[in-house]
């Protein structure tokens, strides 16, 4: 396994893997892996001859007031684990590396509307960020296929729109949400909740599926099942953003004609915000 930095080391070792005729499936994260990173990883070995995992902790995705700088960083960790996952490369550049004119003069990618919308609006600017740091990566490593994972559902929505509009000849490929025993997704920053805390965050999950449930077995009043969600997450003293049940395909509201709808959630409970979404088929 090799560890590289700058775009030059990069470029030369994908130049040889393609030559040979090699498949590469690229896994973008930031760092702090546990093991629904590492699920990502296993599917991406499923679709290609060499994986790379890119490390690095985007400033861009994060507004004013957010974690950027006490964002988990455990970067001696995610090496052994990488290296234990088989991983061909990983490569973890700095911010003078994704951002060579300087984050204010950096060229945007932008996604209208999906981008402004449930976590969009709570989070101003953060998929802008998303955007311009996976568009990077794709033009440096141009990957056959990328993975990412179902519990950012509306980000890979945007990441495949984006790939679709701008042409990137990859294939985006996502992974199922990999969950504790108790059902709560795992996530870099559940680490934040208290043991308290830690106890209550699966009703999250809880409350999503008992609404996903309720429109597999006939309701539509999707406004009426978002409302009860809310009251329920108050209730167990989360601070529900939203609850929102959306076309499954684009995230447009749903209609008569939708069969595949997906139940999305965010919440705040105490330093966390966390977030989750469960499938619902008509």
């Amino acid at each position: 396994m090799q560890v590289v930095s700058s775009v030059e080391e990069l470029r030369e070792q994908l130049a040889d893997w393609r030559h040979a005729g090699d498949h590469i499936a690229l896994v973008p994260t930031m760092g702090n892996l546990h093991e629904g990173h590492l699920s990502l990883v296993k599917l991406a070995r499923e679709h290609a001859e060499r994986v790379v995992v890119s490390i690095f902790v985007n400033p861009t995705q994060f507004a004013g007031g957010e974690d950027f700088d006490e964002y988990p960083r455990t970067p001696e960790r995610d090496t052994r684990r990488l290296k234990l996952a088989r991983v061909d490369l990983i490569f973890v550049p700095d911010v003078e590396t994704m951002y060579p004119f300087g984050i204010d003069n950096a060229t945007s990618v932008t996604v209208p509307a999906l981008t402004e919308e449930l976590c969009g609006s709570f989070r101003p600017g953060h998929f802008d960020g998303v955007t311009a740091v996976v568009s990077r990566l794709f033009s440096l490593v141009q990957p056959d296929v990328a993975v990412f994972g179902q519990k950012d559902y509306q980000q890979q929505i945007i990441i495949r729109r984006m790939t679709a509009d701008l042409g990137f000849p990859i294939e985006i490929i996502t992974a199922p949400t990999v969950r504790e025993d108790d059902g709560l997704a795992k996530s870099s920053r559940n680490q934040y909740l208290s043991e308290e805390e830690r106890a209550m965050a699966p009703i999250l999950y809880t409350t999503i599926s008992r609404v996903a449930d309720a429109i597999v077995a006939g309701k539509r009043d999707y406004a009426a099942l978002e409302k009860k969600a809310i009251a329920e997450l108050q209730k167990a003293g989360l601070k529900p953003e939203y609850v929102s049940v959306r076309k499954a395909g684009d995230l447009g509201e749903p209609d008569e004609a939708a069969r595949r709808l997906v139940v999305l959630a965010a919440a705040r409970l105490g330093e966390a915000r966390l977030i989750d979404n469960v499938m619902a088929e008509r």
